[in-house]
């Protein structure tokens, strides 16, 4: 049985305390993901990669303020301090990740590209209208299990996590591999639950993996 690890957006603008849109305590995770890279057969690593006019940034917006709500092309949109803006510093992938330790396959998907919709998940688009071509990826590598890490836990990674059952394969969040933007995850927790995501912490990995 093919698995892969998913690092959901391990970028510095989610982690770097001089960002605006730092999630708390997000380092943490890398020593973590770092041990983790050797076990894997194949690395997805996705990427957030907005256009300075994404539609989802509220500076876009005269009369809007960060975490606003509004309706956006027909879906809810968060609104969002600048972020991961194409070719920036806080665009990169953290300097601390040991792609040395990679010693399979590793890709990069990049997703939020359109300024017209958001994209949470590394296989859609928050419409589920454009497929960033990661699904075709995992089948021609006869991936069955999937494992995701990374930022932020209640947002990219749930969506990414949800869309992976949908597409078909067996999917378990590593929960101490991930940090998230809210204090209250129990709501996020019972969805993940519902829609089929299992939920370990890293050390229990080789025991989970045996008893599958």
């Amino acid at each position: 049985m093919k698995k892969c690890l998913i690092c959901v957006d391990i970028q510095n603008d989610f982690i770097n305390p001089e960002s605006s849109l730092q999630v708390e305590n997000g380092d943490q995770i890398i020593p973590i993901v770092n041990k983790l890279l050797s076990r894997f057969e194949l690395i997805i690593f996705t990427q957030d990669w907005h256009p300075v006019n994404h539609k989802s940034f509220a500076s876009q917006y005269p009369d809007k303020n960060v975490f606003d709500v509004i309706e956006l092309n027909g879906l809810t949109q968060v609104l969002w301090p600048d972020h991961c803006v194409q070719y920036t510093k806080g665009a990169e992938l953290h300097q601390d990740i040991n792609f040395k330790d990679i010693k399979g396959e590793f890709y990069i998907f990049k997703k939020g590209t359109d300024p017209e919709v958001d994209s949470y998940s590394g296989f859609y688009d928050n419409g589920r209208k454009n497929s960033t071509g990661l699904t075709e990826v995992l089948n021609e590598r006869g991936v069955e299990s999937v494992y995701i890490v990374g930022l932020a836990f209640d947002y990219c990674c749930k969506y990414t996590a949800i869309d992976s059952v949908l597409e078909g394969f067996d999917t378990t969040l590593i929960i101490d591999a991930t940090r998230a933007i809210s204090k209250d995850l129990s709501d996020t927790k019972k969805e993940l639950e519902e829609a089929n995501v299992k939920i370990i912490e890293s050390w229990e990995l080789s025991l989970f993996e045996a008893t599958k």
